[in-house]
């Protein structure tokens, strides 16, 4: 009980981030979205995208190293295990049935989307090149660089070796330099299959 009370957390963060493609966020487009609207240097409507979509599995490049996360977790209580074992339970003095469980209470929502790309293309070094680059160069409003380092890639489990292999490997498939070792630190989560 404990165990899965404590996966909770887990399970509605990587479930809001899986769901990001269709979960609105502040500015009323999906959290992974092709056409956020971002004011250009001349104050026009441009549209941003932080994903390049796909059908696979899906694949994350954050950076997490400002104080907003791109999803946050507000635990209004965290569990607490209650016990209804007593003769004066209704439960027990009607049922004979002792029952046992765990209370919480918390949410999950998004950060900023400049913050995350979100893909479902397959994991590859030119994939992930063309996410760190998005996510490099996000601008705010009037053009302003966000100075945004991507340094979380979070994949599911089916996905572990692949993305060892493009943080990890001192060199590419072809025997070239891997220019992306230690770009990122890895993350896996069975709650994104």
């Amino acid at each position: 009980m404990g165990r899965s009370s404590g996966a909770t957390w887990d399970q509605l963060c990587f479930g809001l981030l899986k769901d990001g493609w269709t979960t609105e966020c502040y500015d009323g487009q999906n959290y992974f979205d092709t056409d956020h609207p971002v004011l250009d240097v001349d104050g026009n409507v441009t549209q941003v995208a932080n994903t390049n979509d796909g059908a696979g599995a899906p694949w994350f490049l954050l950076d997490v190293s400002r104080a907003i996360k791109p999803v946050l977790l507000k635990k209004r209580k965290d569990f607490k295990f209650v016990a209804k074992d007593k003769e004066t339970d209704d439960n027990v003095f009607d049922k004979n049935e002792f029952v046992y469980g765990t209370d919480a209470r918390a949410n999950v929502g998004f950060g900023f989307w400049q913050f995350a790309y979100g893909s479902k293309q397959p994991l590859t070094a030119a994939t992930y090149g063309a996410a760190r680059a998005a996510l490099s160069g996000m601008k705010g409003d009037y053009g302003r660089p966000l100075g945004l380092t991507p340094n979380l890639l979070v994949v599911p489990t089916s996905m572990e070796s692949t993305a060892l292999k493009l943080l990890n490997s001192e060199n590419a498939a072809g025997g070239e330099t891997n220019e992306w070792k230690g770009t990122a630190e890895l993350m896996l989560s069975p709650w994104l299959a």
